[in-house]
């Protein structure tokens, strides 16, 4: 059964290990973050830097592996509809808001988001480390390093299916910031698949 996620709002869930988890973008061009802790212990967590080392590359698809901040696989990506994803920016806060897009009331973003749908986890803001930001298109100019935030790739259908290889507590939101999604903010739906 699909579930959706309202615009600018965020979830949280147990997903057992060999489950699939498949994310999809009914409208096009809104961008989800995705954060995964294991049950374990939630001391270990996702890991952009462990990740893009282990892979060599910033961006990731199909058959890429995502390692924790203990080198474990946490899931893998089994398809990929889209094809360009972002896991080096951190998941957009008040702060975000506030810095960059000067806003005077701003509001909490994905960070504040996944704060308060992880917290029957007993996982705190202190805990959430970058997040894949699942269809979010970020370039990055190979001469100065420089990046810019690009309108996500995906189009209304488009969907990103990982298979957890560890027991998770996973984190969704749909994104919160405007230059993400083109400004415009919509649901993203989620579907957790059998193995």
């Amino acid at each position: 059964m699909k579930e959706t996620i309202s615009p600018r709002s965020g979830t949280a869930f147990l997903l057992p290990r060999g489950a699939q988890l498949k994310i999809i973008d009914p409208m096009g061009e809104q961008v989800c973050d995705l954060l995964c802790f294991s049950q374990q212990d939630k001391r270990e967590a996702l890991s952009s830097g462990r990740t893009i080392d282990y892979n060599n590359k910033i961006f990731f698809s199909e058959g890429d592996k995502f390692y924790s901040n203990r080198s474990e696989v946490m899931f893998e990506i089994l398809g990929d509809t889209v094809g360009r994803h972002d896991f080096l920016l951190t998941p957009c806060s008040s702060d975000t808001f506030r810095i960059i897009y000067g806003h005077d009331h701003p509001h909490r973003g994905c960070f504040g988001n996944l704060e308060a749908a992880l917290k029957e986890y007993g996982i705190t803001g202190d805990d959430i480390p970058t997040t894949f930001n699942v269809f979010m298109n970020v370039t990055v100019n190979g001469e100065t390093g420089e990046i810019k935030v690009e309108p996500p790739k995906s189009k209304a259908g488009d969907y990103i299916i990982i298979r957890a290889e560890m027991d998770l507590i996973v984190g969704l939101t749909a994104c919160s910031a405007e230059q993400s999604n083109n400004y415009s903010f919509k649901p993203i739906e989620y579907q957790i698949l059998n193995p």
